[in-house]
């Protein structure tokens, strides 16, 4: 049973969902069969302000085995009826946007400036797939004798697994599509952020979606592990860390079952010699700091002329250090805290590594002046060297590393001198010339004068950033397989 009493909190801050007991399994919450717990840390007071169970095996089995049982009925539904769905999914998360959140901000620390644009962008992409009705797919045989009929056909049971940095979109992004295609899933949320995904649930449960249709177990990654190899698990779809997404496609392999990969990312912005700084200021932080530079696909890289640099590093420089830094749920909070008190250890120990490798501080380099909170001062980092670790590694925090260049050659050169492949951006006066550049570099994202994604086009990376894509039509094949029937010539 849930317990939806407020919970103390700060600023007398309440919220439906605090010390909860259960899973969302074939459409209830069902007590956990286990005792054991994971608790949920506000990084910005280093409170413990909520908790939830760490689900058994036995939890698992049920959530899948609902799934499993829900699919036959759900795929039997025409992708109108189910697109209907979606579309009232849409409208009920758009009234739970307020404690959604402010539930997620007090998970991870994203200020409420971003999370509250959460509940717009889920119903945003329900909206997107809802209109991809399925039509026939007549093929005529090249030599004329015959015609194919290619019918699509819901690949199964899904694991959606979400990452703690974006828990409610990175999660609709994979649910939106299987829902439509006609798949059954399990979610498993990140552990530092179980609670707001409740909330895209309860949507759906509003909306009608069947029960059984969509399941939520939450736990640690040993039990992520377990649902990922489940046998009545036919697709995966991850956002996570490179080195875990490797295991997962590892397990998928030894099981021939179809995964979709969103991982890490180094990505650099190439800074053109016509650049206009002042456009280029009014976008840095959204493009290359965002949700306190813990976003996969941001260009935490400037890749600067020479004949630029100095101009293009005290810019940069001044647009990070005027940014507020504070507490989250407070209105303006540009830079919040890191998600957790590990990821806090990492950014420190990586601006401890660029010291001793000889990187200069332009702001920042630090601990942020606060008593408590998992708070890294916005950096930038100059005289930063390809060879450097932090121009190397991803460093998921708010750290920008600026690089020279000699020529164009160089700049893409460089920004091609990574495993990963997600993200990019261009700035230049000159638009043609920008595109010319950005098709040189091998990456499955490139932006011209700023960066976003956008829901109608594929998402994803190439190399160590992942595998498939999320977003567009494409995303949506994933959740699919195919059928051809041939039939020879009539009459």
């Amino acid at each position: 049973m849930t317990d939806t009493t407020a919970a103390p909190a700060r600023a007398g801050l309440e919220l439906p969902y605090t010390h909860v007991d259960d899973h969302f399994i074939d459409g209830a919450y069902l007590a956990s069969t286990g005792a054991q717990r994971n608790d949920v840390v506000d990084p910005a007071t280093e409170e413990v302000w909520a908790s939830v169970p760490n689900a058994t095996e036995e939890d698992l089995d049920r959530a899948v085995g609902a799934a499993e049982r829900a699919f036959a009925g759900w795929a039997a539904r025409t992708p109108a009826e189910r697109a209907q769905v979606l579309l009232r999914a849409a409208e009920e998360i758009e009234t739970r946007r307020e404690p959604m959140a402010l539930t997620n901000t007090r998970e991870n620390g994203t200020p409420l400036a971003e999370t509250r644009g959460a509940a717009a962008n889920a119903a945003g992409i329900f909206r997107y797939f809802a209109p991809w009705l399925e039509a026939e797919d007549v093929r005529p045989f090249p030599n004329g004798a015959g015609e194919t009929v290619v019918h699509e056909n819901p690949v199964g049971v899904c694991a959606l697994i979400a990452p703690w940095n974006f828990p409610i979109n990175l999660v609709v992004a994979k649910l939106a599509p299987a829902l439509l295609a006609g798949c059954t899933v399990v979610i498993k949320p990140a552990s530092p952020t179980p609670l707001s995904v409740r909330f895209v649930v309860d949507a759906l449960t509003a909306a009608g979606v069947p029960a059984g249709v969509v399941n939520l177990v939450t736990g640690n990654g040993r039990m992520g592990d377990r649902l990922v190899r489940h046998p009545a698990v036919r697709k995966v779809a991850f956002t996570g860390c490179t080195p875990v997404g490797r295991r997962i496609a590892a397990a998928c392999g030894e099981q021939l079952k179809p995964v979709t990969l969103e991982l890490g990312g180094k990505s650099s912005a190439i800074v053109l010699p016509d650049a206009d700084l002042e456009h280029m200021s009014s976008v840095l932080l959204r493009s290359c700091l965002r949700n306190t530079g813990q976003t996969c696909y941001i260009s935490t890289r400037i890749l600067d002329p020479e004949s630029r640099y100095d101009e293009v590093v005290e810019m940069v420089g001044a647009t990070v250090a005027a940014a507020p830094q504070g507490d989250p749920l407070e209105e303006g909070t540009v830079f919040g805290p890191m998600a957790n008190r590990a990821q806090y250890d990492v950014v420190m120990g990586y601006l401890e590594t660029a010291r001793a490798e000889g990187a200069r501080v332009v702001t920042g380099g630090g601990r942020a002046d606060r008593e408590t909170g998992f708070y890294v001062a916005p950096t930038v980092l100059a005289d930063v060297t390809p060879e450097m670790t932090v121009a190397r590694e991803e460093i998921f925090g708010p750290v920008i590393t600026v690089l020279r260049y000699r020529d164009v050659d160089e700049a893409v050169a460089l920004a091609n001198n990574t495993p990963f492949g997600l993200g990019g951006i261009v700035f230049s006066a000159d638009e043609e010339e920008a595109q010319r550049v950005a098709r040189r570099v091998n990456t499955g994202s490139v932006g011209i004068n700023f960066f976003a994604s956008n829901h109608a086009a594929p998402f994803g990376g190439r190399g160590d950033s992942g595998l498939g894509v999320e977003f567009g039509v494409e995303g949506l094949s994933a959740y699919l397989t195919y059928q051809s029937v041939h039939r020879g010539p009539r009459g």
